[in-house]
This record gives structure tokens, C-alpha cells and sequence, in this order.
């Protein structure tokens, strides 16, 4: 069963449609809220339909550490242990291997690391990694790769994209679940030639999906912004194209204008918890006394629940109590306004006016309100 995609409309390099895989639907392009332990951090399954993101995140290294893809496979997949019928994205593991620089040992072979838990070892392999993501049913998997940080030589990033060309054949010959569709990532930091070189060989191979990974992990914006702009477009036409881990509001307008269809990011979530809010008028930090008294909603063009039933005064008092209703609460409106963004990039995909679209609103909308 292969992915059906349906781009219908285009603006220079962006673009949008549907994609379709295991009778769901996607709508690129798509933000994709992360799910690390199988839940997006605050929100029940219900509250997060409401919002209406087509895909989640899982993570396969946490997931294989707790509760483990045994259990998760007894009840029947991540789909049923979580309760989301929509469709499921699932990390391989790489960056959180590279996160864990300190606890892991990486080999032509695969990886141990120790537990950041418990401590105690574990090997994780390419052919692993793939067969963990089988068992938790996810309807896209990630090909393990290694993520290496940046700034870095070039001889390292050069050996790191090659281990991950070499991992990403061994993941297509673990894959055995025809529902489970593979996405290749492209590597080679921001040296244009690594990059290519690594497209070339990635591409050829026969992955469901393609992906651009090894970026937000402490680049400078202008090289990630060079990487995205000058490689997006060069991944298949025909095929789902994937940039891992970014970003900002401003990151993800950039790249679907340069051909991306699909995002994740902890910020809307992790921004939340902290009280960094997003809005149409610009960036609210919502522990700033100056909302002790606003009664104005968060965002008075937001439709979101919290928008449309409490104050920021409320929300300012939430935050100043350690109450946990105040996270759930900003996380239901930062992914809200995440998804907002998105629909709006596919009507101006739609409409031909990307690009004045970005020009209006692209100052604005990161900028904390004054």
C-alpha cells in the first residue's frame, strides 16, 4: 500500500493537496504536534482532535524504554494503547541518540547507550529500530540514521552520512508491514556537496517519503535556511517531503515556500508550559505582570477554547500558581494557532499569494508584543 499523493495546487515551489496512506487522510502542508511518550504533553486524545492535526509523533527510543514495544503491541498498536485513529508518525531513535551524546557508544553496527532512566544498556540497530516501529503500528516510520551536531568537521559529517546511507538500505530490508511506510532522511550538514551527495543516494533508494534531518541541532538560521531552500525542492516530486524538527512559525513558512509539506516541533508545546505564547499580533509572554489585570482574550482573532473562554488575566494567574490547567490550556491554544498557520499557507498555496502572505505576516508574528 503506497502513499497517494494529490498536490492540487501550487505557488512557485509550494504546494498542497492530500496525501492518503492506510485510508487517512493528510492535508499538506501539515504540522505534526510531537507525542514523545505516546501523548502530546497536557492534552487528552479529545481535547487534540479538536484541534485537529492530521498526524502525531512517537518516539521510538522512549517508547522502547518505556513502556516498552512488547506492550505496546499486545494491545494492539500505538493507535489503540493511545487511543488516536488518525495517523502516527514514529521517530527512529537517531536524535535522541545524539541527545545522549554522553550515554551512548555509536559503531558501524548501531548504538549502545545506557538508559537515561534506570541507567542500564541498551543496543539499539538499524534493523531494531524498524522492527520496534512494527510493533507499535505506526503509519510512518523513520529510517535510523546518525544525527550529528552541528557545528562540526567535515570529515565527521561526511562519516555520519554514510553510516546513515548504509543504515537506511539495512531499514528497507528489515521492513516486513506493508501499512508501515518508510521515509529516507537526507544528512551531510550544511555542506552543499555531502547534501547532495546524500540526496542523490537516498532518493534513489526505494523509500515511501524523504526527509531532510540533521538541522536544528545548533546551526546557525541562515545555514538551515540555505540547506532547506536550496535541497527541499530536489526531493521527488511524487513523494512526501519532510523536515525534521523545526521550527519556529517563521522556519516553517520558509520552508513550505521552498517546497516542504510536512513539520514537527516540541516549541508550541514546550513554549506553552513556559508560558510563551503565540498570536496573530505577535509573541505573549503571559507571566509578564503587565497581564495581571487584562481581561482582553490571549488573541482576539484566535478561535480557539482558550481564546474564546478566559483572559489572559486568568491565564497570568494560572501560570503564577503552578497550576496545571494553565499548561493545558496554552498548549490547546499554541497548537491551535500552529494549525491555524497551516491552513492559511494552504489557502495562500491555493490562492497564488504565498509569498505577500509571508511578506504581512512573517515580521509580526514571532515579535513579543510590546
Amino acid at each position: 500500500m503506497s502513499i497517494q499523493l494529490n498536490i492540487t495546487h501550487t505557488d512557485k515551489k509550494a504546494r498542497t493537496g492530500t496525501a492518503t496512506l492506510n485510508r487517512k487522510k493528510m492535508r499538506p502542508p501539515a504540522f505534526m504536534p510531537v507525542g514523545t511518550c505516546g501523548a502530546v504533553k497536557s492534552l487528552t486524545t479529545e481535547q487534540l482532535k479538536a484541534i485537529d492535526p492530521d498526524v502525531i509523533l512517537g518516539n521510538t527510543f522512549h517508547l522502547m524504554l518505556r513502556p516498552g514495544p512488547e506492550l505496546i503491541e499486545a494491545h494492539g498498536g500505538l493507535h489503540k494503547f493511545n487511543g488516536w485513529d488518525r495517523l502516527i508518525l514514529t521517530d527512529s531513535g537517531g536524535f535522541q541518540v545524539f541527545s545522549l551524546a554522553t550515554l551512548n557508544k555509536i559503531t558501524d553496527e548501531g548504538v549502545m547507550f545506557r538508559s537515561p532512566y534506570n541507567g542500564q544498556k541498551h543496543y539499539l540497530t538499524p534493523e531494531k529500530a524498524i522492527h520496534i516501529q512494527q510493533q507499535l503500528n505506526s503509519d510512518i516510520m523513520m529510517a535510523f540514521d546518525e544525527c550529528i551536531g552541528l557545528p562540526a568537521e567535515k570529515h565527521a559529517v561526511e562519516k555520519a552520512m554514510i553510516r546513515s546511507l548504509d543504515w537506511a538500505k539495512q531499514c528497507i530490508q528489515a521492513k516486513t508491514k506493508d501499512n508501515c511506510h518508510l521515509f529516507g532522511i537526507i544528512q551531510g550538514g550544511f555542506h552543499h556537496d555531502l547534501r547532495q551527495r546524500s540526496l542523490d543516494e537516498t532518493c534513489a533508494l526505494p523509500f515511501d517519503g524523504f526527509a531532510l534531518g540533521g538541522l536544528s541541532v545548533g546551526e546557525p538560521k541562515d545555514k538551515m535556511d540555505d540547506i532547506v531552500s536550496n535541497f527541499a525542492y530536489k526531493m521527488p516530486v511524487d513523494k512526501l517531503r519532510y523536515l525534521m524538527g523545526v521550527g519556529t512559525p517563521s522556519d516553517i513558512m520558509n520552508a513550505v515556500r521552498s517546497g516542504i509539506d510536512m513539520f514537527d516541533c516540541v516549541m508550541p508545546t514546550r513554549n506553552a508550559r513556559n508560558g510563551h505564547l503565540f498570536t496573530h499580533k505577535g509573541v505573549i509572554k503571559i507571566r509578564n505582570k503587565r497581564y495581571k489585570n487584562d481581561f482582553s482574550p490571549l488573541d482576539p482573532d484566535c478561535e480557539c477554547f482558550t481564546c474564546r473562554n478566559h483572559s489572559r488575566a486568568y491565564l497570568h494567574h494560572l501560570d503564577k500558581c503552578n497550576e496545571m490547567t494553565g499548561a493545558v490550556l496554552n498548549t490547546i491554544h499554541n497548537l491551535h494557532f500552529y494549525q491555524s498557520l497551516m491552513r492559511a499557507l494552504r489557502r495562500a498555496i491555493e490562492a497564488g499569494n504565498l509569498d505577500k502572505y509571508i511578506e504581512i505576516n512573517q515580521p509580526i508574528i514571532e515579535e513579543p508584543i510590546p
